[in-house]
């Protein structure tokens, strides 16, 4: 069968997602170049920095920090507060924080959004599933398209997604059923198996941005839904890049690093 990849073609309407065993991968990065979510529109926003301790990556041309958490935010539950108050005070007295793209790590969703600031997202699509693929350490989603949920589902790494297109340049992403190892960001915000997220890519500026809606339902870890934003640029086309997590993270200088994930047998 051949294959058929998400590719931005021109319709009537404007720019469209389309289905086109000739087209190539549809290849973006985050504008912003940073892993962190945008805030919504209007209404409750995502965990971002604490005002007083301002996040500075390695590429920022200043001397870089380390993520703390704005704990001021209203949609957090008491336990989540105490959870980022914990980490706020590990990172400030100086232990590395746990980051699942240094350590190999499965993201979770949302924060597979937010996981990696300069590797490229490809989305491929054929008729029935999307799968996103982020080039850093090449985790993969995939979203089943036009189905229901599945019933008595067992909470997983990336749980389930379902998705369907609308107008014709959005693909809504509906997911469940995560378990709670994951956090929703990179300021390590925990969540609970409850967790409920939509996401809704609207493709922009004919085509050459795609802009990402996000909506987060989650009562046993949020007092209220919120929000977040991203938006990815359309890149030139090219091979997708091997990208495999550095092998032999070890914590040779008892930082209390988290391991890199070991399997306890050998698949072969």
């Amino acid at each position: 069968m051949r294959r058929c990849r998400a590719w931005l073609g021109a319709s009537r309407a404007g720019v469209a997602f389309r289905c086109d065993p000739a087209a190539r991968f549809f290849r973006l990065r985050l504008v912003s170049g940073k892993r962190r979510f945008q805030n919504p529109v209007s209404g409750p926003g995502p965990v971002v920095s604490d005002p007083a301790h301002p996040y500075f990556s390695n590429q920022s041309g200043r001397q870089p920090t380390d993520r703390v958490a704005d704990l001021s935010n209203p949609i957090l539950k008491d336990w989540v507060l105490e959870r980022l108050r914990k980490s706020n005070q590990e990172t400030l007295s100086g232990k590395v924080p746990y980051s699942p793209r240094e350590t190999c790590h499965l993201a979770g969703v949302p924060a597979f959004d937010v996981f990696s600031r300069l590797r490229p997202v490809y989305f491929l699509q054929t008729p029935k599933e999307v799968t996103i693929i982020n080039e850093g350490d090449q985790q993969a989603r995939h979203v089943y398209l036009n189905v229901p949920h599945s019933k008595n589902l067992k909470p997983s790494w990336y749980g389930e997604s379902v998705g369907h297109y609308e107008n014709a340049d959005t693909l809504v992403i509906d997911t469940i059923a995560m378990n709670d190892k994951t956090n929703v960001d990179n300021y390590l915000t925990p969540h609970t198996t409850e967790l409920h997220v939509v996401e809704r890519f609207k493709l922009m500026e004919d085509g050459k941005t795609l802009q990402l809606s996000i909506t987060v339902e989650d009562p046993g870890a949020f007092n209220m839904q919120w929000g977040a934003r991203q938006t990815y640029r359309r890149l030139a086309q090219d091979k997708m890049q091997e990208a495999v997590c550095a092998e032999n993270n070890v914590d040779f200088f008892g930082h209390g690093y988290v391991p890199v994930p070991q399997a306890d047998k050998p698949d072969f």
